[in-house]
């Protein structure tokens, strides 16, 4: 099922709107309240000295629009999970599937982080920090409240990384949870983020040495 939306995202722009459209309003109806009340849950529970983390809304898209795009190039080849112009954010922020959070230092936005979720009960994540802030541990507390959020609701918790990411996928196999449950089309792996205290299926993500 996962590849076959994959392929409709990615190939009929027009169908995937429509599959999203009704795939909101069944998570709004069955999902949606206790997932934000995790979400707020997992904000208060997991902190950083020195930043703030917070559910984002439509009043944040300008900002989050200027963050997407000042970012080079390079460091969002992979990284596109909508599109970066206003217009697009603003449709984005609208969605209540579609949960956004931010990493602020004071007033300035430095980490985005999103949680795409299904009415099925599956899950998908994903983030973006900005260079000047890396290594400051964002990247922990943000995978602790987008994992806990899925997880504490009952949803999988998945992500896609292609095998040209290293980067990622040196991150990813430093993460103990962090499971290869099947490849996808364009050198794409399916990874599955499985709670401590459940073995899970997969594989470890491992960085290649070849």
């Amino acid at each position: 099922m996962i590849r076959l939306l994959l392929k409709i995202k990615h190939r009929l722009p027009f169908l995937w709107r429509g599959i999203e459209q009704v795939n909101s309003l069944l998570f709004l109806i069955l999902h949606s309240r206790r997932v934000m009340a995790n979400a707020r849950a997992c904000l208060d529970r997991y902190q950083l000295d020195g930043f703030s983390f917070r559910l984002l809304t439509q009043a944040d898209s300008a900002a989050l629009s200027a963050f997407l795009t000042r970012q080079p190039a390079a460091r969002m080849e992979f990284f596109k999970p909508h599109g970066f112009d206003l217009q697009s954010v603003t449709r984005k922020a609208k969605d209540p599937a579609f949960l956004m959070f931010g990493t602020f230092r004071d007033e300035a936005l430095v980490g985005y982080f999103f949680l795409r979720c299904f009415w099925n009960r599956k899950s998908f994540v994903g983030r973006a920090i900005d260079q000047d802030w890396e290594g400051q541990g964002i990247g922990r507390v943000m995978n602790q409240i987008l994992y806990n959020t899925a997880w504490g609701a009952g949803f999988k918790c998945l992500t896609t990384i292609s095998k040209h990411n290293h980067s990622v996928i040196r991150s990813h196999a430093n993460n103990p949870t962090s499971r290869i449950i099947g490849d996808l089309a364009n050198d794409y792996m399916l990874v599955e983020m499985v709670p401590p205290d459940q073995k899970g299926t997969g594989t470890p993500v491992r960085v290649r040495t070849n």
